[in-house]
């Protein structure tokens, strides 16, 4: 099985678990909210069900990024994922963040609301603790397992993945718990003093910790979908093995880009040796592009261009975009 098959089909496990698990969760709070009246406790419903919707975006963005390349899009799909995962960070915004905030700000300016039930709180905020514990561990494993395969580390391999799915439903479920606490504080505060400010301070806290997750997923899916570089560990590896190459005098340009998860668009400009025939270069580029496909099994599609090195035009544009190259 292809890599991107098998973190697909991991991908795809992490996110199925977690749907289940925030669906769940969300008729429990639900209900909790409504027997306790915590502002709180509503705001944690809410955000269960925009990671309920979350999920259900993922699972779209999964299955039609998968599609195969055809004529109206050559170079495939793989983008479709990065596009349903940015809906998927709006919605944690919209579902949650926003709903958070105006509970939030209704309760503390509000007129002062009594508690009821808050054991029912307590209990259904334990239990939804330990469920998104389960799809939090299953995110981190497949996190750390694919950090470890990369040699880095966790916050390093979120940092340059081209995989949204794994990074939201991590980031989600690493809110939800941190939510939860907060969740937990402002009812016990509430019970404590008898003041539901204390309420409504932490559904803000709550609406702050998920327009926090939104942005950061939303930044990372922008710069998938506006055609990020690759990975500069795999940019290094290919210039070096173009510069290798003994027809290759010097790599003039190299352009790379993320067409999908764990699919890398690469554009080579080489000066190859002037004595050459036109024969010998088209063997050199089939050759090299052969190689290079077998070292790097996500490169997706190869170009390679002969061009002169001391092109004045060529060079400007090369310095523009990166500056002196040192790799």
């Amino acid at each position: 099985m292809a890599p991107d098959q098998s973190k697909g089909g991991e991908s795809t496990v992490t996110v199925l678990l977690a749907l289940a698990v925030n669906l769940a969760i969300a008729v429990m709070k639900a209900i909790a909210g409504v027997i306790t009246g915590s502002a709180a406790m509503m705001s944690e419903a809410a955000h269960s069900v925009a990671d309920t919707f979350t999920e259900a975006l993922l699972l779209t963005a999964l299955r039609r990024s998968a599609r195969p390349a055809d004529r109206r899009h050559p170079f495939g799909y793989g983008k479709d994922r990065y596009f349903w995962s940015l809906l998927a960070a709006v919605s944690i915004f919209v579902s949650g963040a926003v709903f958070a905030f105006y509970e939030g700000f209704r309760t503390v300016f509000g007129a002062p609301e009594e508690q009821n039930s808050p054991v029912v709180g307590y209990v259904v905020l334990a239990v939804a603790f330990a469920l998104e514990s389960v799809s939090w561990t299953q995110a981190v494993r497949q996190v750390r397992r694919e950090a470890r395969a990369e040699e880095r580390s966790m916050l390093a391999f979120l940092r340059v993945s081209d995989d949204p799915t794994v990074k939201t439903v991590f980031l989600e479920d690493s809110a939800a718990l941190v939510g939860l606490l907060l969740a937990f504080g402002g009812l016990g505060l509430h019970q404590v003093t008898g003041s539901s400010v204390w309420d409504g301070v932490a559904s803000l806290a709550i609406g702050a910790l998920l327009a926090f997750a939104a942005y950061t997923l939303a930044a990372t899916n922008r710069g998938l979908l506006i055609g990020r570089q690759a990975d500069p560990v795999l940019v290094r590896a290919v210039w070096s093995q173009l510069r290798a190459a003994p027809e290759v005098e010097r790599v003039v340009d190299l352009l790379t880009m993320a067409v999908g998860t764990d699919r890398v668009l690469v554009c080579a400009r080489l000066d190859f040796d002037d004595s050459l025939g036109a024969a010998d270069l088209e063997r050199a580029c089939v050759r090299i592009d052969a190689e290079l496909r077998a070292a790097h099994v996500e490169l997706d599609e190869v170009f390679l261009e002969p061009v002169p090195r001391n092109d004045p035009d060529l060079r400007s544009r090369v310095l523009a975009r990166y500056g002196e190259l040192k790799l």
